[in-house]
């Protein structure tokens, strides 16, 4: 049973990681939870290996699991500029783009989180190379692990700044003042309590003042801590002519915690839409002399919401020390498991083993054939 196979090799929680020189051991890791919950959603011992559905066609499970990384170890940096607005709002200038995967969002309620201010409080501005704090940009599942940490930093060190300026402003030391996201106050025992508030802190900050209410942090990762993911497909099969069906996905997540479930959820499903289109669909046709007969959207078959099957999701979160809030990456390690998965489905219904891929009708009939 290759989940019990898996189980008995996959990384642990405090255990090494092979192939990850610069992570000493998983700091988080959930992987054995997502393969219980996979087994759980997919019910995998009832379905494994394959089912006869009676009428000439066969379903087959299949399991796979991946790690990838959290940005480039020290190659990765991450920009954030946050300023207090005079109307007590906050300017979030970002060096990341958002490709629309929602990071302007996620750091919108980073930094919110941290200043304890409403989310619809912080105007993000969206990166511009003329005005935008330096970021190696989006990409090696980067933004929100690297950036993210940039905009920790940046709102830790305003809200020092707005310690500061609420101390002049009582007349007394800062380290004697707190800031509680609306308020800068003396807690004191008096009768009636000091404190002035972020309005009035923000008005301060535009006149008769020598603190800036703006800061420019940045950040890079010494370490790439990878998330974890466990995929399971079920196919169906003709066994006349080897045309296959992704009936049902499962996947079940380990990127830290989970900062925007609605987000994670969608980046999820998209990536896996586009590894089943690698596993199923995706190929390109040359022929002897190299003329492309795969050059347009009709010959290049990419899945529509038809095709992918029943995908559904869910997370095993764990807390990334070195991450924002715990959180680590989500962006390409959604992809990895489909072709191994969907691989190993056919594989269990009808015993061909397909090594390149797009996994076909044509290929999956001639193995049978093969067999026979």
């Amino acid at each position: 049973d290759p989940v019990r196979i898996k189980e008995l090799n996959m990384p642990v929680e405090g255990g090494p990681l092979p192939g990850y020189p610069d992570v000493p051991y998983a700091q988080s890791c959930t992987m054995d939870k997502c393969m219980a919950r996979a087994k759980e959603m997919m019910d995998w011992d009832s379905k494994y290996p394959f089912r006869d559905m009676g009428n000439g066609k066969v379903r087959g499970v299949g399991v796979a699991m991946a790690m990838q990384g959290s940005s480039i170890a020290g190659v990765d940096v991450g920009g954030a500029d946050i300023k207090l607005n005079e109307d007590g709002s906050y300017t979030l200038a970002l060096g990341c783009t958002d490709m629309g995967t929602g990071c302007d969002t996620i750091m919108a309620q980073i930094a919110a989180d941290c200043l304890e201010t409403p989310m619809e409080n912080i105007v993000v501005f969206s990166v511009d190379t003329d005005i935008s704090p330096y970021d190696s940009g989006s990409y090696a599942s980067s933004t929100t692990y690297t950036t993210g940490v940039a905009v920790m930093k940046a709102c830790k060190e305003l809200r020092g700044k707005i310690c500061e300026v609420g101390a002049q402003m009582l007349g007394t030391d800062v380290d004697k003042v707190a800031f509680d996201g609306s308020y800068v106050f003396v807690d004191e025992d008096e009768e009636e309590e000091k404190k002035v508030s972020l309005e009035q802190v923000a008005l301060k900050g535009t006149f008769f003042n020598n603190i800036e209410l703006q800061v420019v942090k940045q950040h890079s990762s010494p370490l790439s801590p990878p998330p974890f993911m466990v995929g399971m497909a079920e196919v169906e099969i003709d066994k006349e002519t080897g045309e296959l069906e992704l009936i049902d996905y499962v996947a079940v997540v380990d990127c830290g915690t989970v900062v925007n479930p609605s987000l994670a959820r969608v980046q999820t499903e998209g990536g896996l839409a586009q590894g089943i289109g690698m596993a199923m669909y995706e190929d390109v046709i040359y022929n002897a002399k190299g003329k492309n007969y795969s050059n347009s959207f009709m010959q290049y078959k990419i899945p529509s919401r038809l095709d992918v099957g029943n995908i559904r999701v869910e997370f095993e979160s764990s807390y990334e020390p070195t991450g924002p809030f715990g959180a680590k990456s989500i962006g390409e390690i959604v992809i990895n498991t489909p072709s191994p998965a969907i691989a190993s489905a056919v594989s269990h219904a009808v015993g061909v083993k397909v090594r390149e891929l797009p996994i076909t009708a044509e290929k999956v009939f001639w193995g049978m054939q093969e067999e026979d």
